[in-house]
């Protein structure tokens, strides 16, 4: 509730509603992270607000034939020249600048900004000024609404003084960080993008979805994009129950064992083994996404570990060799004769190389990727870690094709072809009521995957599945953004075809009910190592 009301706060007065989310912080009825996310995408979806009012007038006034001449009498041409230039200097530097927001967003609209950009830059301005503004209310209580006014000169004045204290204290805190070389590399995570917390890096999303939202007359539209999946596969789907429902020659198999059994790692061990698995096997919740929980079993002793952390129902698979995989997001419009890729992600397993003299932890910590990754990879292989790989010795650091278990992403368009987009569109449409979604397969060369022969689906997510080449490290932001936003009005849309052709949308307090227990249970809110 909060959270909601601190949303809705921001579009009355931005400022005191940050302030008074630190004081929630500070009283500790809120996290500092859900006041800021809270904030964040309020005072976002305000500023989305003033590009579409800008855009609206446009749009409306040029139906006029006497507004179509004052509107030419307007210098918008070389404001459209500077702004093209100069847009995101601008319009960062009006959050920061009392009373040059209103007439900068409205006149970016206005003259024809694109809103992927828009969002772009207006994210980063909030994200620049947000958490620090949240952060002097939780630390300076009530002072600080007498210490920051936010008009007038004094407001300029209070203001510049916040950005130069902010650079300074950046300053200073990336010399003490880079002091040691774990420190250091949190910090390098954070001039990669790819590796921004969730709630940071979906803040532009989550203001896009809401105007999805208002566009498709409500949230849980996007739940109807996938009558065949609960809640469309928004969040808490089933792996094995969506499996099971796909043909089973382009499955990897799998099991499911049930939470509260009382010795589950037997059950494993004594199931696998009527199935002739052998090790290693993949071990991971049932219901989980982002590839929290993956877990990589080589014996025994691993399934034992495993069983007794995780306390929820375990999809245990066999470990498919591959050894490539690819991320491959589909959708089909009800109606179409045939559905199309959207995207093909191409997942590279990252692998250290011994010179013969290092060890690994010292090859993890000299690699510029690795590194920014080193508490996965040192965790996931700490009896190995004094170990000097011989010359030209390799060792595989992940074997699960996730972002977050250290998986690098890369763009894989050149991986399609025609037969395997009907290859795709033939298993996609022997699931009854499956739209959109993406396929994670196994494959064992090119030529095979792009045949269309030999498929290995690990797992099929549905509505909220991530075209994932958007964390192709080459790709920029606003690139990934771009992708990002098409995906939800593509999900948007086939939803709203599906409402009207009869299927149901969860309905908006189920929705808040799962998305509240997503957002407090997972770590992929936090910062990950």
């Amino acid at each position: 509730m909060a959270f909601l009301i601190l949303l809705a706060g921001t579009f009355v007065s931005e400022d005191l509603t940050c302030l008074s989310a630190g004081l929630l912080v500070r009283d500790g009825r809120i996290s500092f992270v859900a006041a800021v996310a809270a904030c964040a995408v309020g005072i976002l979806a305000g500023d989305l607000a003033l590009w579409s009012a800008g855009r609206f007038s446009r749009t409306s006034l040029g139906r006029s034939a006497a507004a179509a001449r004052w509107l030419q009498r307007l210098p918008l041409q070389p404001m459209q020249e500077w702004l093209e230039q100069h847009a995101t200097a601008a319009i960062i530097a009006s959050r920061f600048m009392p009373g040059t927001r209103l007439p900068l967003y409205v006149a970016t609209g206005l003259i024809g900004v694109p809103l992927h950009r828009f969002a772009a830059c207006a994210s980063g301005a909030v994200l620049l000024w947000t958490p620090g503004l949240v952060w002097a209310g939780a630390s300076a209580g009530e002072l600080a609404f007498t210490l920051l006014p936010s008009h007038g000169w004094l407001g300029w004045i209070v203001r510049s003084g916040v950005v130069l204290g902010m650079f300074l204290l950046i300053h200073r805190s990336l010399r003490g960080l880079a002091s040691t070389r774990q420190r250091a590399a949190r910090l390098a995570r954070w001039s990669r993008w790819e590796f921004w917390p969730m709630w940071v890096f979906y803040a532009p999303v989550v203001a896009w979805v809401l105007f999805l939202s208002v566009r498709y007359r409500g949230i849980g539209t996007m739940t109807a994009a996938n009558p065949g999946i609960p809640d469309g596969g928004v969040v808490g789907e089933s792996k094995f129950d969506i499996l099971s429902k796909l043909p089973p020659d382009c499955t990897v198999p799998a099991i499911r064992i049930a939470p509260g059994a009382s010795d589950r790692a037997a059950t494993v061990l004594e199931e696998t083994r009527a199935r002739g698995w052998a090790f290693p096997l993949v071990l991971k919740p049932d219901v989980g996404q982002r590839g929290a929980g993956v877990r990589v079993a080589r014996n025994a002793g691993d399934i034992h570990a495993y069983c007794g952390a995780e306390r929820t129902a375990i999809l245990v698979q066999p470990y498919d060799p591959g050894p490539y995989e690819a991320g491959i997001f589909y959708y089909r419009f009800p109606g179409q004769p045939r559905g199309r890729i959207l995207s093909i992600t191409d997942k590279h397993f990252p692998v250290l190389v011994g010179d013969g003299r290092s060890t690994v932890e010292e090859l993890i910590w000299a690699h510029s990727r690795y590194r920014l990754q080193a508490g996965t990879f040192l965790a996931r292989h700490e009896r190995a870690l004094d170990r000097v790989l011989g010359r030209g010795e390799r060792l595989q650091l992940a074997m699960a094709g996730n972002h977050a278990q250290g998986t690098l992403f890369r763009d894989g368009a050149h991986l399609w072809s025609a037969a395997l987009e009907r290859r795709i569109d033939e298993i996609a449409r022997s699931y009854a009521g499956f739209f959109v979604g993406r396929f994670d397969v196994r494959y064992a060369s090119r030529e095979a995957l792009q045949s269309g022969n030999g498929l290995a689906i690990v797992e099929l997510n549905g509505a909220t599945a991530e075209s994932t080449n958007i964390y192709d490290p080459d790709r920029t932001l606003l690139s990934a953004y771009r992708q990002l936003f098409r995906q939800w009005s593509i999900v948007f849309a086939i939803g709203a075809a599906n409402r009207s052709a009869g299927a149901i949308p969860t309905s908006l307090h189920r929705l808040v009910r799962l998305l509240h227990g997503y957002v407090t249970s997972t770590p992929a809110f936090a910062l990950s190592d």
